[in-house]
């Protein structure tokens, strides 16, 4: 069972600075590392802080993705592209980012991701770090209901059909279970039930039965 630390910020902007300051401190550490970053609008504005100031990181890192819509690269609603200034800011080359690549069939990029992070893992590359979303509907990732979890057993990413018709890949807690820390990253009060369930550990809420078995989880969240 998982370790749950929670961490209640005043406003946002407080939320935005910690989240920017834990983000540069996982960037900054020395010797090969991993850091798995989230989609959504809740990250953005502490990823834009990085771009602006970007810390100083040992040549091996690696950065990865959450989960990613079944959308090309450049689109707006790709992950890869909405964390493209933090990226270029700490001008990783190519084969320093785990993305899932869209530009194949669905299935082979799942298959295709998976792949990337087993072979991530049996280098021997520590991901220290793993932020998450929590949506209003209780998800992480794009783990939206009992079947993706079913489905996402011994498998380290898989393809998903999401609720509002789009397609997507996501890690699994086959995956999720080999990071150190992981971080939600919780902001609004739209979901606020989401976050209370979450923080109660409810078994029937999706994004804490993803987690329920990982070595250690955090909570952050800002109401407003």
């Amino acid at each position: 069972m998982s370790t749950l630390g929670t961490r209640r910020f005043a406003s946002r902007e407080a939320l935005d600075a910690a989240l920017a300051a834990r983000l540069g401190q996982s960037i900054g550490a020395s010797g090969p590392t991993a850091l798995m970053l989230s989609g959504g609008t809740t990250p953005l504005a502490a990823y834009r802080r990085l771009a602006d100031s970007p810390p100083p990181h040992d040549a091996r890192l690696r950065v990865l993705f959450s989960d990613e819509r079944y959308v090309p690269a450049d689109s707006p609603a790709s992950n890869y592209h909405q964390s493209q200034p933090v990226l270029d800011a700490l001008a990783l080359p190519a084969a320093s980012l785990l993305r899932v690549r869209t530009e194949l069939p669905l299935e082979v990029a799942a298959a295709d991701y998976g792949k990337q992070l087993r072979a991530l893992l049996e280098a021997g590359v520590p991901v220290t770090l793993g932020l998450l979303g929590l949506g209003a509907d209780g998800h992480t990732a794009s783990l939206f209901n009992p079947a993706d979890l079913v489905r996402a057993r011994g498998r380290l990413a898989i393809a998903v059909q999401r609720p509002d018709g789009m397609s997507a890949v996501s890690v699994t807690p086959d995956f999720l279970i080999r990071i150190e820390r992981l971080l939600f990253v919780v902001a609004g009060a739209g979901k606020d039930d989401a976050r209370r369930a979450f923080a109660a550990q409810d078994p029937n809420l999706i994004a804490w039965r993803a987690v329920q078995n990982c070595p250690s989880v955090e909570l952050w969240f800002s109401l407003d």
